[in-house]
């Protein structure tokens, strides 16, 4: 492994053990066991690479949201991602303030904007039990958007009210309550 790669793992590390905040690049440099002129030799600066740590980690999906579960079953799905946002606390604030930063960095907006779009696809694959290469526009934008937004409002809840914010059943049945009140297709 080179130092390049080195520092995206040691980056990926940090980013779940200390957070993107309090992350240095001596931390960074000592977790990867190189310089710490070799962050700005590969990625310019620590928040690049803490950047593109994060991106890669939401991209792999095991590391931040755990194994993959039965499609068929959504329970299951809203248990690992409730989970998920517990034991990996850290990652996931981590995740929003990278959101929070975007608004003021127009290369990293950009970046997230793509992530998005990607966890869109990524949240109607796992909904729908198709692979990504098959789902249509319409399922991405409705299927998965959806799922993502539920994602991260309940990601939202746990970091900030964990004791009262919903459990998989819960959320599940809100689900049921909103879709007996849609009205018929127009």
């Amino acid at each position: 492994m080179g130092n390049r790669e080195k520092l995206l793992e040691a980056a990926k590390q940090c980013l779940f053990t200390k957070g993107y905040e309090r992350t240095t690049v001596r931390d960074l440099a000592s977790a990867a066991g190189v310089s710490m002129a070799a962050i700005g030799y590969h990625f310019g600066s620590k928040e690049a690479l803490l950047n593109q740590a994060l991106f890669e980690a939401l991209d792999s999906g095991n590391q931040a949201f755990g194994p993959s579960t039965d499609a068929s079953d959504l329970g299951a799905l809203w248990r690992r991602l409730i989970e998920a946002f517990s034991v990996n606390r850290t990652f996931w604030i981590a995740n929003l303030e990278t959101v929070l930063r975007a608004q003021r960095d127009p290369e990293l907006r950009e970046q997230v904007a793509a992530g998005l779009r990607q966890g869109r696809s990524g949240m109607a694959r796992e909904v729908t039990g198709t692979a990504e290469s098959e789902l249509s526009e319409t399922v991405i934008r409705t299927v998965g958007s959806v799922q993502l937004a539920l994602v991260s409002g309940l990601m939202m809840q746990h970091l900030a009210d964990p004791e009262s914010a919903p459990t998989a059943d819960e959320v599940l049945a809100g689900l049921r309550a909103l879709a007996a009140r849609l009205p018929e297709e127009t």
